[in-house]
């Protein structure tokens, strides 16, 4: 398939494209950032590397990127800056917004343009579409939940939403991915593998996570399957606790994790945006035992082990 990425080239996007190209597929990779890697690729035409902000409608008028539009079969757009690594200052949750919101509704009204637009769009949402909750347990069909992040996923998938009739849409609400190199995790293993780690305020909060090559390979079948379609929940069938997680993360490093790290300091850290990791929800996948998938990485005990081998 000839493929347009928007949003790839972070923390998801290091294991997506490689799988992607490894599978054949033709990329075209669109980002704020100069191009780097995959110099191979880019040689051979196997992947092509397009400067732009997606959020810009500029980047949309007559171009490189309107014309990767035209000749794409589908699309992945996991456009978004980061939801918890800064504090929540009206500067910064414009930008959450904008850096979703604007670029989905620029891809949805180009693709809606075309004579023919592409065959698939796999777009990004995340379980923050729930809201917190300490006992609720939420699957695809649960209402959406009232606060910020709730709001946010609701207009974000809204906006996919207006994709052409014949665009098959995918809307993949993403759990916590884990990997060493980045996010969550890759945040907490500096301070775990010192043997200072432990839960994270009171321990209680739900974790719903996925590892990062069980979420790239749920992408890539979303892409490919035709018989996938509608909201899907990117989690693992083992939600757990955040004081679970600590201790199977201690055990995975072979440390202690014994020091809670207080809610007041990450809160002082990040604002507002410390609700995300203080404040958790129980997310389970009914699509995904549905549609047969198979985790690589079903256990926090695996995902773990795996991230920290």
């Amino acid at each position: 398939m000839r493929l347009l990425l928007l949003g790839c080239t972070g923390f998801v996007g290091r294991e997506l494209v490689p799988a992607l190209l490894q599978a054949g597929h033709q990329l075209t990779l669109v980002s704020r950032r100069l191009a780097r890697g995959y110099d191979t690729e880019r040689a051979s035409g196997a992947l092509t590397w397009l400067q732009l902000n997606p959020a810009s409608p500029t980047s949309w008028q007559d171009g490189e990127l309107l014309e990767a539009l035209k000749q794409a079969d589908g699309v992945v757009n996991l456009a978004g800056e980061p939801i918890a690594e800064k504090r929540w200052t009206p500067t910064h949750l414009s930008l959450l917004e904008d850096s979703r919101l604007e670029t989905t509704r620029l891809l949805v009204e180009a693709m809606a343009a075309l004579p023919t637009p592409p065959g698939v769009l796999v777009n990004a949402s995340a379980i923050g579409f729930y809201g917190t909750s300490a006992t609720a347990r939420f699957v695809e069909s649960s209402a959406a939940g009232t606060d910020f992040l709730a709001s946010l996923c609701q207009r974000w998938e809204a906006a996919a939403a207006a994709v052409p009739s014949g665009t098959r849409l995918v809307t993949v609400r993403i759990g916590i991915v884990l990997a060493a190199d980045g996010g969550a995790l890759g945040k907490m293993l500096p301070v775990f593998r010192t043997g200072f780690g432990g839960p994270i305020g009171s321990g209680q909060q739900w974790m719903s996570w996925i590892h990062r090559s069980d979420l790239c390979a749920l992408l890539q079948q979303a892409l490919e399957n035709n018989a996938v379609s509608g909201v899907v929940n990117a989690v693992a069938p083992e939600p757990v606790s955040m004081a679970v997680f600590s201790k199977q993360l201690g055990r995975s490093l072979g440390r202690p994790s014994l020091l809670p790290v207080p809610g007041p300091v990450l809160q002082v850290l990040l604002g507002d945006g410390a609700k995300v990791v203080l404040e958790g929800q129980q997310v389970c996948s009914e699509r995904l035992q549905t549609l047969g998938f198979s985790f690589r990485y079903p256990t926090v005990a695996s995902a773990l082990d795996a991230a920290t081998s």
